[in-house]
């Protein structure tokens, strides 16, 4: 296993910016791609990777990006479609091993799953934190009557 890793992350919000910041940390080789150049100011101080301002559905953005290089492609925007289509590229035409995208609508992650696209769903991941919760709570006790 290699040690470092060439990321490509599409999105730089929350998500993209904390994922960098980590992954960046640990050593990996980054490229971040974001359509409003103003999100990088997200992006840590001690970021030493790559940013691209441009539309990550485009394939001469992601050529810049030299994604035929990644090891990995994070799709992590704020759209479903966006991330589908990035991630569909990704694997598709630049053969990317590892694509991974976020997924907003939880009907939508077996569509993922069918094209290759490991998801991560904050709706589904939530909603089995709240349902383990609700299982593992103690059961309400009967009113003592005096």
């Amino acid at each position: 296993m290699k040690n470092s890793l060439y990321i490509v992350i599409i999105g730089c919000g929350r998500l993209g910016s904390h994922l960098a910041a980590r992954l960046s940390r640990a050593g990996h080789s980054l490229v971040v791609i974001d359509r409003e150049e103003d999100t990088f100011s997200d992006l840590s101080p001690d970021f030493s990777g790559f940013r691209i301002t441009g539309d990550a559905t485009q394939i001469s953005v992601l050529k810049s990006a030299k994604l035929k290089q990644a090891d990995i492609l994070f799709a992590v925007t704020h759209e479903d479609n966006v991330n589908l289509m990035a991630a569909q590229i990704a694997r598709r035409i630049f053969n990317v091993p590892c694509v991974m995208a976020r997924v907003f609508d939880p009907k939508r992650e077996e569509v993922y799953a069918r094209m290759g696209i490991g998801t991560v769903c904050p709706t589904s991941v939530a909603a089995e934190i709240f349902l383990r919760a609700a299982d593992s709570a103690p059961a309400p006790q009967e009113e003592i009557q005096s």
